[in-house]
């Protein structure tokens, strides 16, 4: 089935958003360095991939996310049934992941690409957390560093971010 509908603008539809909700305007977080190049130590075809994304997808049985800047993430088993999946977020529409967690959280489209030997395998778990979150600091500090610390443990080669 072909999608006719126009690309969406994200930059402009979060201002919207944020400022239909009475938030102050959203700031986007700028580094000044850009991170070095990292090339792939093997063939796609024979890695590892993981999985984040900042959706918030949880599974059926966990806590769903509650409030802005909720800095937890749920650890999402890569071989749970899609139907398990469930999604809350303040700052989108909800519709389409809500039909389709895979509009925003491609686990079922990974394990395809695995199937297909595309990718080697999906790693054991995938991460899901709420975007929108203001404290850059508090997603520096203790987020980015856990989730890091979760796909070395899974020991996957390449990470896939999906923002939302």
């Amino acid at each position: 089935m072909q999608n006719n509908r126009p690309p969406v603008d994200y930059i402009e539809r979060t201002r919207e958003q944020y400022a239909s909700l009475g938030y102050p305007p959203y700031e986007w977080v700028r580094h000044e360095d850009t991170p070095p190049f990292a090339p792939l130590r093997k063939p796609l075809g024979e890695s590892r991939i993981g999985l984040i994304g900042s959706g918030g997808i949880y599974m059926q049985g966990q806590v769903a996310f509650h409030y802005r800047d909720d800095i937890s993430f749920r650890i999402i088993p890569a071989k749970v049934p899609m139907a398990q999946l469930r999604v809350t977020h303040f700052a989108y529409d909800l519709t389409d992941a809500r039909q389709d967690p895979n509009v925003v959280f491609p686990l079922a489209t990974l394990r395809d690409l695995a199937r297909l030997s595309r990718i080697g395998e999906v790693g054991p778990n995938a991460y899901a957390f709420m975007g929108g979150i203001y404290s850059a600091r508090k997603v520096r500090k203790t987020l980015a560093p856990a989730l890091a610390d979760r796909v070395q443990k899974d020991e996957v080669d390449v990470v896939i971010l999906v923002p939302v």
